[in-house]
């Protein structure tokens, strides 16, 4: 009988153990991902943009901002790697594109996290292919609404005339809905939160403000301040304040849901601001105002398209209970979000992924300052590369003979006005080397028919 009672024990104690481990044990968070499109460093109302922002500002204030947190000058790119956690030249994406850019077996971060007990949705713009049997469901995603394609008419929800003007979507079934772009994204991930049960969620919410056509409600407009003057202008800061709404009335969804406690939430932009024409002639005609749009990135250097700073240096925000509220200087990347939420959520990969990226999560929670690294960065149609290594950062505009050759020390210049190139010759052909490595794996990972 006694060993009979001590087996009995031993076990009952076991449980218990367990239990209480259990208990101990973090919990894997919600997360949701929110990006921008398009919008510039000084935008937003806590970088001195002309907007205010209050949802954006209390996030900054009570969470953690990622002051050097580094996309691609566009949009498809950035997508790209956060989706792969690799850098989107490797799958010869280098420009916004309607063709799939993926191979079809990519390990995506919805499908990692999928694999590990997460429901997944995306709710925004994909951009990533824009044919309904290339779309969110067919790389890990349970549900998805948006626009397959890219930026989208605020009212009609089209994209550029062509083969993928009709774009409009739910779960990859082209669909006709009324109603202005930011509160339809807005709606459906508000809807999705709500009806979630109890296994952990990944939502994806691509916003297509600010990209052009801006045009928005006159209620919306009317609560820009009076010293935003010219009709862009005032519609570009509207969309601003009605995309930092839409996250407040995602954030009151959570915390109606009693989820926002355990919620990671990310927020950034997808490149930076643009100030090309609003009224761009290859959409289907909304009536929006004519006029450049006022894109704002200073105190960077250059613009949406650059790979200057203005170009892919974005706000970005996080809030969550395991992030060290403050500031973070430490430059990261957009591809170190899979890296990181891999490992704050139990995913172990089944081989080598090849990612990029690197896991931050020690950033986050004690802003842990990581081993200096190269990020490197391929700019539109390969016109442009950069790579950044600890506060040195070099840029190569054009190829061969003809390449311009700049090289910035952005702890102190971070505007980009000084070309150090002639000066640091040494510094040049490191920073050149370990540029052409990053190179040489270009196109590794091309999506094939």
């Amino acid at each position: 009988m006694k060993p009979r009672v001590a087996l009995g024990l031993f076990g009952l104690l076991g449980v218990i153990f367990s239990a209480a481990a259990a208990e101990q044990a973090p919990e894997r968070p919600d997360i949701i991902f929110i990006i921008a499109d398009d919008l510039g460093w000084a935008d937003v109302a806590f970088h001195g943009g002309n907007a205010p922002t209050p949802q954006l500002d209390r996030l900054a204030r009570e969470g953690l901002e990622l002051t050097q947190h580094y996309v691609a000058p566009v949009c498809s790119p950035t997508r790209t790697g956060l989706m792969t956690g690799r850098c989107w030249s490797r799958f010869g994406v280098t420009t916004p594109g309607n063709e799939r850019a993926l191979p079809w077996d990519t390990v995506t971060l919805p499908r990692a996290l999928k694999s590990v007990g997460y429901d997944t949705c995306l709710t925004g713009k994909w951009h990533l292919g824009s044919r309904p049997d290339q779309g969110p469901n067919h790389f890990g995603f349970d549900h998805s609404y948006g626009s397959l394609a890219g930026g989208v008419s605020p009212y009609g929800h089209k994209y550029k005339q062509g083969p993928y003007v009709n774009t409009w979507h739910r779960n990859e079934t082209l669909v006709d809905e009324p109603g202005h772009v930011t509160d339809l994204i807005a709606n459906e991930a508000v809807r999705w939160i709500e009806a979630r049960g109890p296994a952990p969620f990944f939502l994806y919410v691509p916003f297509t403000a600010v990209h052009l056509p801006v045009k928005e409600p006159a209620e919306w407009v009317a609560r820009v301040p009076a010293a935003v003057q010219g009709d862009v202008a005032r519609h570009y800061a509207a969309s601003v304040m009605h995309l930092d709404d839409a996250v407040g009335r995602i954030l009151a969804a959570l915390e109606r849901a009693g989820r926002r406690r355990n919620a990671l939430i990310v927020f950034t932009s997808d490149n930076g601001g643009s100030t090309v024409e609003n009224n761009d002639r290859s959409y289907p005609d909304d009536q929006c105002p004519s006029g450049k749009l006022p894109g704002n990135n200073a105190p960077w250097r250059g613009q949406k398209g650059d790979v200057y700073e203005g170009g892919t240096r974005v706000p970005t925000l996080v809030s969550w209970r395991g992030a060290k509220p403050g500031r973070v200087t430490t430059p990261v990347q957009i591809t170190d979000w899979l890296p990181t939420l891999a490992a704050l959520t139990g995913y172990r990969a089944p081989g080598d992924l090849k990612w990029d990226g690197a896991d931050i999560s020690a950033v986050l929670a004690t802003h842990a300052a990581l081993p200096a690294r190269p990020l490197y960065t391929v700019g539109p149609n390969w016109r442009a590369r950069s790579l950044r290594l600890g506060d040195w950062k070099l840029v190569v505009t054009g190829k061969d003979a003809k390449a311009k050759t700049e090289l910035f020390q952005l702890a102190a210049d971070p505007g980009e006005t000084t070309n150090l190139a002639t000066r640091e010759p040494a510094r040049l052909r490191l920073m050149e080397e370990r540029l052409n490595a990053m190179a040489a794996r270009d196109r590794d990972a091309v999506a094939r028919d």
